[in-house]
Formats: C-alpha cells, sequence, structure tokens
C-alpha cells in the first residue's frame, strides 16, 4: 500500500521534460504568435495604403479625363465614362457632380458579401477610402469627382494572408515543439536512467547501471550514481559474507560442511520434540570404530582426507531423502534424521549408508596397503514418539550402535525405543496417493502476529490429510510426498482450497508453502500460475513460500517461477530461511518480499547467543533490501521478546496463536 502511495505521488509531480518542454514551448508559441501578429498588422496598413492609393489614383484620373479627354457638360460621355470604371466593382461609389453639389452622374454600391467571416471583417475594420479631383475647363471649376474605394478584395486578400500566417505558425510551432520533445528525449535519456536505477537502490536492487551518455553535467551525475551503486553493493556482499562466515562457523563443522552438533541438537529438538514443530521420523547415528588408528598410521591430514568423503557420502545420503538433515557429532560419528520415515525403513536406508561408508573406509586403506587400518562402520536406528525426549532419542540409538559393534563386522541394529509404530515407505505411498485421489484435505490456518501483538498480517495455511479415518498433520506426511514425487499434486490441491477461501472471504489474506521439489516437477508451476492468473485481484491476497532448499537444489527453476509469480500479483517470500544453509546472496537477484526464519533458529533463541546475533545481522541486511523478515515456531513469551527486539516484522507459534481449522471438514467419500 505504502509503494502504491508513493507511485500515486509521483505520478502527480511534474516531470522535468514536461516542464522544459512546457517553458521552452510556451516560448517559441510567444514569439510565433508575436512574429505573426507584427506581420499581420503590417500588412493590415499595406492594404490600406493600397486601398487608398486606388481611390485617389481613381479619382485623378477620372477627373483628368473629364478636364481633357471628355466634355464635362455632356453627360452622357460622362456617364459612359463612370460605368466603365465602376464595372470593374473597385469602387463603392463613383460620381460627378457640379458646382452647386448637384451628382451629374453616377453609380454606387452597396458593401455586400465580401468571401470573408464577419467576424473578421469587425477585427480588421478596413476603411472606405474616398478620393475627390476637380473638373476644370481652362481656368472654368465645372465640379469635382468623388471616388470611394471597395474594401473588398482588401479583406479578401488579408484574409488570406492570415491564414496562412496561422497556418504556418501552427506547423512551425508543432514542428518545433517536436522536435524540442525528441531532442530533450535524447538529451534527458541519462536522467530517466539515472531515475530507474535511484528506484532500483530504494528498492535495494544494486544490478542496474548507468552507460548513457550525454551532457558533461549529466555524465558525472551517472558516473557518481554507478559508483555509489557499486560501493552499496559491494557493502551488501560484504556484510552477507561476513554474517554467512560466521554462521558457519557457528552452526557448521568447519571440516565437513555437515551441522555442528548443537545445531544438529537444536534442530532435532525442534522437528521431533517440540509441540508445534514435531513430526514423525527416525535417527541414525553412524561411527566409525578405531578411526584412531587413522591418525597414528596415516597422520591426521589423511584422517581428514577420510573424514570429508565419508562427509561427502552422507551429503549425498541427505539429498535424496527429502527433509533429511545430517551433522557431525565428533571424530568419526554423523547422525542423520529422516522426517516421515518409519524405523523399518530407515534401517534399511542406515545399513544402505552404512555399506557406502565402509566401502569408502575398505577403498582408503587399500590406497594406502595399511593392513593395520581396519576400519569398521556401524549404525544405530531409533525412531521418534509422544514423550520421547532428545536424549532418550539419542540414548535409543546409541544403544543400537552398540549392539551393532558386538558383531564384530560392519553392521547397523534397530532400538527397541518404545516408539510409536509409523506407517512403512509402501504404506505412506499408499496412503497419500489415495487420500490425494479422494482430495481428502482439511486446510487448517494460523495467524501471522505482527510485533504489536494485534495485526493479523495474515493467516500461514496448513494442509491435513485423511489418513486411516484420521486427520494427519502436514508435517508428518510431506516429507513421504516428496520422497514419491506426490508434493505437486499436494501442492495444486491446496492452491485450488486455498483459492476457493479467498473468494469466499474477501478480508482474508493467506499464506502458502510450496514443497522443495514443486518448482523443478513437470506442469505443477504452470498449473498453479494459471490457478493464480484465473483468480485475478484476489492473487494479490496471497503469500507464497519457496523453501530455501529449492533455491539451493533448483536454483534456475525456482527463480524463473518466481518471478511469473509476481506477475501475478502474488506475494512471494523464501520459507524455512536458514535451513539450507548456503548463503543469502540471492536476495539480490529475487523479487521476494519477505524471509520466513525455520523455527529451528528461532527454538531457544533467548539462549543462544549465536543464533540471536545472526538473525540481527540477517534482518539488518534484509531490511536494507526492503524485505521483510518473518519467524516461524515461537512458543515462549522469552523468544517472542528476543525476536522483537531483533527487529522482527512478524512470526507464527503457538505463544501467538494455534493452528485451527480455516471451515468445517470436507465430506470425503468411501475410499477407492
Amino acid at each position: 500500500m505504502q509503494q502504491a502511495n508513493r507511485k500515486i505521488r509521483s505520478s502527480r509531480v511534474i516531470t522535468l521534460r514536461t516542464l522544459l518542454l512546457f517553458f521552452t514551448g510556451a516560448l517559441v508559441l510567444l514569439l510565433l504568435v508575436v512574429s505573426m501578429v507584427i506581420s499581420a498588422r503590417s500588412f493590415h496598413g499595406y492594404v490600406i495604403e493600397e486601398l487608398e492609393g486606388q481611390t485617389r489614383d481613381a479619382a485623378t484620373a477620372i477627373g483628368l479625363s473629364l478636364s481633357n479627354a471628355i466634355d464635362a457638360t455632356d453627360t452622357v460621355a460622362v456617364s459612359s465614362l463612370i460605368d466603365s470604371i465602376f464595372d470593374s466593382s473597385q469602387y463603392l461609389v463613383v460620381e460627378f457632380v457640379d458646382h452647386d453639389n448637384n451628382v451629374v452622374a453616377g453609380r454606387s454600391q452597396p458593401l455586400a458579401d465580401l468571401g470573408v467571416p464577419r467576424w473578421f471583417i469587425r477585427a480588421a475594420d478596413l476603411p472606405r477610402p474616398e478620393g475627390t479631383a476637380a473638373v476644370m475647363r481652362g481656368w472654368q471649376w465645372l465640379g469635382q469627382v468623388r471616388v470611394v474605394g471597395h474594401p473588398g478584395n482588401a479583406y479578401r486578400d488579408l484574409w488570406r494572408v492570415s491564414q496562412w500566417l496561422i497556418l504556418s505558425s501552427v506547423l512551425i510551432g508543432a514542428i518545433a515543439i517536436a522536435s524540442l520533445y525528441f531532442l530533450l528525449g535524447r538529451l534527458l535519456r541519462p536522467l530517466r536512467a539515472v531515475e530507474r536505477q535511484a528506484e532500483a537502490i530504494g528498492h535495494r536492487d544494486f544490478r542496474k547501471r548507468t552507460h548513457i551518455r550525454s551532457t558533461r553535467e549529466l555524465n558525472q551525475v551517472t558516473r557518481a550514481m554507478n559508483q555509489m551503486t557499486d560501493d552499496l553493493e559491494q557493502l551488501f556482499a560484504g556484510q552477507a559474507a561476513l554474517i554467512a562466515h560466521l554462521r558457519r562457523l557457528n552452526n557448521e563443522d568447519a571440516l565437513t560442511g555437515l551441522a555442528s552438533r548443537n545445531a544438529f541438537d537444536q534442530r532435532l529438538a525442534v522437528e521431533a520434540v517440540t509441540e508445534e514443530g514435531r513430526r514423525p521420523g527416525s535417527l541414525v547415528l553412524v561411527q566409525v570404530s578405531r578411526f584412531a588408528d587413522v591418525n597414528q598410521h596415516a597422520g591426521r591430514l589423511e584422517a581428514d582426507a577420510l573424514l570429508t568423503r565419508l562427509a561427502e557420502c552422507v551429503h549425498q545420503f541427505v539429498d535424496y531423502h527429502a527433509g533429511s538433515f545430517a551433522g557431525r557429532r565428533s571424530g568419526a560419528e554423523f547422525a542423520v534424521f529422516i522426517p516421515g520415515g518409519a524405523p523399518a525403513d530407515a534401517l534399511i536406508w542406515g545399513r544402505e549408508l552404512v555399506e557406502d561408508l565402509q566401502a569408502i573406509c575398505v577403498e582408503f586403506a587399500g590406497e594406502r596397503s595399511d593392513a593395520q587400518l581396519d576400519l569398521l562402520v556401524h549404525g544405530g536406528v531409533a525412531g521418534t514418539g509422544d514423550g520421547v525426549s532428545v536424549k532418550t532419542l539419542f540414548e535409543s540409538a546409541d544403544t543400537a550402535l552398540a549392539r551393532a559393534q558386538t558383531e564384530g563386522v560392519h553392521h547397523c541394529e534397530l532400538a527397541d525405543s518404545g516408539a510409536d509404530v509409523h506407517h512403512g515407505a509402501e504404506d505412506w505411498r499408499r496412503l497419500l496417493t489415495d487420500a490425494l485421489d479422494r482430495e481428502a484435505l482439511w486446510l487448517w490456518e494460523q495467524p501471522v502476529i505482527a510485533t504489536d501483538d494485534e495485526t493479523v498480517l495474515y493467516r500461514q495455511v496448513f494442509s491435513r490429510l485423511l489418513v486411516e479415518r484420521e486427520w494427519v498433520r502436514g508435517n508428518a506426511f510431506t516429507p513421504m510426498a516428496e520422497r514419491f514425487g506426490l508434493i505437486g499434486r499436494l501442492d495444486v490441491l491446496v492452491f485450488q482450497r486455498a483459492l476457493q477461501r479467498l473468494r469466499e472471504e474477501p478480508s482474508v489474506v493467506a499464506g502458502l508453502s510450496l514443497g522443495i521439489s514443486t518448482v523443478m516437477l513437470p506442469d505443477i508451476p504452470e498449473r498453479i500460475l494459471l490457478m493464480l492468473r484465473a483468480a485475478g485481484t484476489d492473487a494479490r491476497r496471497l503469500w507464497i513460500g519457496i523453501p530455501e532448499q529449492a533455491l539451493h537444489y533448483h536454483r534456475q527453476e525456482a527463480q524463473a517461477f518466481i518471478r511469473q509469480l509476481r506477475r501475478t500479483g502474488a506475494s512471494v517470500l523464501v520459507d524455512r530461511f536458514g535451513v539450507g544453509g548456503i548463503p543469502f546472496s540471492y536476495l539480490k537477484n529475487l523479487s521476494i518480499q519477505a524471509l520466513r526464519i525455520d523455527s529451528s533458529f528461532v527454538h531457544g533463541i533467548d539462549r543462544h547467543e549465536e543464533n540471536r546475533f545472526f538473525l540481527e545481522s540477517m534482518i539488518t541486511i534484509a531490511h536494507g533490501r526492503g524485505v521483510k523478515v518473518y519467524a516461524a515456531g515461537v512458543e515462549t513469551e522469552s523468544e517472542w521478546r528476543t525476536l522483537k527486539a531483533a527487529g522482527i516484522d512478524g512470526a507464527t507459534g503457538y505463544h501467538l496463536g494455534r493452528p485451527g481449522p480455516a471451515g468445517d471438514p470436507p465430506v470425503i467419500g468411501a475410499p477407492g
């Protein structure tokens, strides 16, 4: 709204080009009008002089003729002479009067239609000149000739000249103003480019440069603007690089690039334990036994090289299992959490991971032909459940890991942690497909609260699917939908229901979050765009979240999709910000309106100084780009106070408002 108001105010302000064109054009028109008036008045005087001269000459000629050539006493001869002259239609009156002022002979006519507008006759107001001449015979005075000129020809000549002057002035004025318009446009083109560059800087976009050259003064302005833009971009890049570096120091293992122990534990607490973020899943602990032998026999550098290769394998495992994340515990011990993964499935995947890591260890030992490097990889798997704390989860996985180590070979075991039994992978595939086929989806929503603790910025929409007669939360089935390629169908169905709600509730502003792989699925982004275009102005009341992981794994597709989303009028935010662990320099290349901090950063932020510093620095950079910052997962008053002190724009969380149904549950038919 503020941006729209700024555009309205700027549209009401006259531009420099218009101002210069107005004043210069007015000056040109004034000169043309003055020139036209002077020319018209000059011709007006010339016409009057010609008319008066013509009248005098006619009177003199007639007088001479009657005095010398024609007998003035011969009335017939005088009348013939007067008729011949009067028939030229150049005179109103031609007459011969005697010494008693009696008309001897003469002709006259009224001032009839002159072929010019009456208003022009009144404006020009030409005189009717009168000429006289004496008629003599010797020294005898016989009378005089009186001639009154006819101004008709003079009016017509003056009208034609006036028309030509007006037409030529209009033509010259139009050519002059058009030439001035294009000339000013060319001269001020760098200024317009600088204006667009200034607007881009105002929107924290430092990509625009001005390369158009014009006058010396404008060239200096463009150079100064380009230099300022370069400096601001370098400042932003430096800040972003510094904050990203500090974040890596605090949250990533410097050698492997995996999450640090504290960062992994904090995210695990949010994903598996907290009331709001809890989702079913499995923890996999993997340890390389006898790793100390590598340091002893091969040296620290070789040990680090082995750890790097093992970490690359763990990275590949996480990339393959959507939503998973991994960290390095200590030495050669790694932890992986697989959301949505049932313990039985996680055991299969854990054993595959152990096999891959064991192959790397065997290859490493073979490269050095060192029989003493007998490395074994073991794993332990434990599932989450109600009442299972992070400590209990790790203890269960450690117990399974210890049992695997007693086998004497590389192996992976499943803990008996007492956790709830989750659906297996194939069960999830069948259940999700059936729910989507029946469109058994129910929308819930949670308010995003501004820092005044009252204003609802928008309502974050969540989905629940009817699975075995129970409405299951989205964080339970979303990882499995990603894994089985069903996330696109789920997102399309959520969009349909959400847009229907916006049509029914004109006052609601809603927020949706897409899946990580949605942006690169065939036809899914285009279907979403078609729905948004068909929604018209309703799309402007929609916040669409693109996960940060999508920007990392599918950057080109995500960037193209975001540009298309912005054209529909929808607002775009980067969702689960901070989870991807990628530098946020992408802010300068994306047209986004907000970031939403992942709950793993928010959880306990009042006690984690490193996360608080990262958040404050990131908010400063985002606000410097005109990007709002929201947070997810606020569960305590102290977390909310810390976020507000850091400059957050709004947040969701159980402390601020619990999710609730957006209407009654839909009526679902029986399973097919």
